[in-house]
């Protein structure tokens, strides 16, 4: 049984969800966000609840991943989704330039990365970064590729990692005695 797939989504009073054959779309206050569901799950709309059902057992995994996604859509679209990166090291930090996130993380030349539609980036102060959106895969992706430009090393920490990550450090070579 998936306990996933057989979960009864709720829908919020600011949030409307409409099906169309295996098109799934659901509007909000933040965004619009629409996904296509497998042939064997179905998707009904009860008022305020929704119900993804699968034909058989041979579909489970499609059942709890649909499920799922229509779940972070409706998130998504009335609460949003956040992931908060910081630069640790000298001169390391972040710069927003027109459609550009502009990168200075210890390399001979500052790195450029173009922020997709569906993202908005905020920049507290040089060394903090804010990702948000309305679509979690486009924000983890996101958040994900500008972590991936100086990832943080074990020995003195330094790089791009989200504000809430542990970086577990290593012990340097000791001196000959």
């Amino acid at each position: 049984m998936s306990r996933i797939g057989n979960k009864i989504l709720t829908i919020p009073s600011n949030v409307t969800l409409t099906v169309d054959g295996k098109k799934v779309t659901v509007k909000g206050p933040k965004g619009e966000l629409s996904t296509t569901v497998n042939d064997h799950i179905t998707v009904e709309v009860n008022e305020n609840q929704v119900v993804v059902k699968r034909d058989n057992d041979n579909y489970k995994n499609f059942h709890g991943t649909a499920n799922a996604n229509i779940k972070n859509m409706i998130i998504g679209v009335s609460e949003g989704f956040e992931k908060k990166l910081e630069a640790v090291g000298v001169g390391y930090r972040f710069n927003l330039k027109g459609n550009n996130l502009v990168v200075t993380a210890g390399y001979s030349h500052p790195v450029e990365v173009k922020i997709p539609d569906g993202i908005k980036l905020e920049v507290p102060s040089n060394t903090e970064l804010f990702v948000r959106g309305a679509d979690k895969q486009l924000v983890g992706e996101f958040a994900a590729n500008v972590r991936k430009i100086r990832q943080p090393e074990p020995y003195k920490g330094k790089g791009i990692r989200y504000t809430d990550e542990h970086i577990i450090r290593k012990v340097g070579k000791k001196a000959a005695k």
